[in-house]
């Protein structure tokens, strides 16, 4: 906030906020800008509410919201990544078989919504997904966890469900194949009003925020489903896991698929690779079979503002 000062009795103190006194009380019209005319110019000296230039990363804790801030811009939230599921190794079923990616969480990016000066907002932040060691069947992990915004006025502002893990069903050593399955999107399943115009009190044209990862303003939208396993031909045959689904609207990759190995037992390149920001994990390679990688965790990056 712009600093300004009254001498009052000899001392000078801080003004926090000024009111338009109407007839003989003093309204709850709230004052948000001060201008001096200096020199025949007009100088600003006093704004309500400074939006500050960088973001803060949400963790599990309670955040307070500034007494004068009424918005909130969510540079960047998604639900967490699903894991990537582990490659097949056969004796007798004629094949092998690169394992499932994960899902990827639902986001927000660049997205602004009301809220109410001096409430409590509750962060939910979804959990990485659990990389998946399934051989022929089991299904897989546990997907990705949500990641959710909530205030205690204001009431939900969003709830972004976690992609899914790569499912593993219905194989055997001795065949059949396993249907290897690419763990599913994430949804957004619940959100408030985006606002969709606005100026901030220090001047801030909401429409121009594309910092985050889509790069254009008040975009949201679901994940996307990881990529299904990868059946190689012929006993012993040697190939890469699949890829894990990209979060943020295709803009942050997922992780992508272990190596192929050498058929003497699980290599340290076969593992899928993790996920990042809600992204998909990768499934592991074979020939003998990986592990797949883990998904990426969900965040939630914002800022307070206030809306003029």
């Amino acid at each position: 906030m712009t600093q300004f000062y009254v001498k009052d009795g000899g001392s000078f103190r801080e003004v926090s906020e000024f009111f338009l006194r109407d007839g003989t009380s003093f309204t709850n019209k709230t004052i948000t800008n001060v201008y001096v005319k200096d020199s025949g110019n007009w100088r600003e000296v006093f704004t309500l509410f400074e939006t500050p230039a960088g973001f803060t990363t949400a963790s599990s804790s309670n955040i307070s919201v500034p007494t004068n801030a009424n918005a909130i811009h969510i540079q960047s939230a998604v639900g967490g990544g699903g894991g990537g599921n582990a490659g097949q190794a056969y004796d007798k079923a004629g094949g092998e078989q690169g394992g499932p990616g994960g899902g990827s969480g639902a986001f927000l990016s660049d997205v602004v919504f009301s809220l109410t000066g001096g409430e409590t907002l509750t962060p939910q932040i979804g959990a990485a997904g659990a990389a998946g060691n399934n051989n022929y069947s089991g299904g897989g992990p546990a997907g990705g966890g949500n990641t959710s915004l909530s205030g205690s006025t204001t009431g939900a502002l969003f709830t972004l469900t976690g992609g899914g893990s790569g499912q593993v069903s219905g194989g055997g050593v001795q065949g059949p194949l396993a249907t290897l399955t690419g763990g599913v999107a994430g949804t957004i399943t619940q959100i408030a009003t985006k606002l969709s115009s606005g100026t901030t009190v220090d001047g801030l044209n909401i429409t121009s925020f594309t910092s985050g990862p889509v790069g254009s303003f008040n975009q949201s939208g679901s994940g996307a489903a990881g990529s299904n396993g990868i059946t190689y031909g012929g006993d012993n045959a040697n190939g890469v896991g699949a890829n894990g689904a990209a979060s943020f609207s295709g803009q942050v990759a997922g992780g992508t698929g272990g190596d192929a190995g050498n058929g003497g037992g699980p290599e340290p390149g076969q593992t899928g690779n993790p996920g990042t920001r809600g992204s998909g994990g990768g499934g592991g390679g074979t020939e003998q079979g990986g592990p797949g990688g883990p998904g990426g965790a969900g965040e939630i990056v914002f800022r307070f503002m206030r809306i003029a």
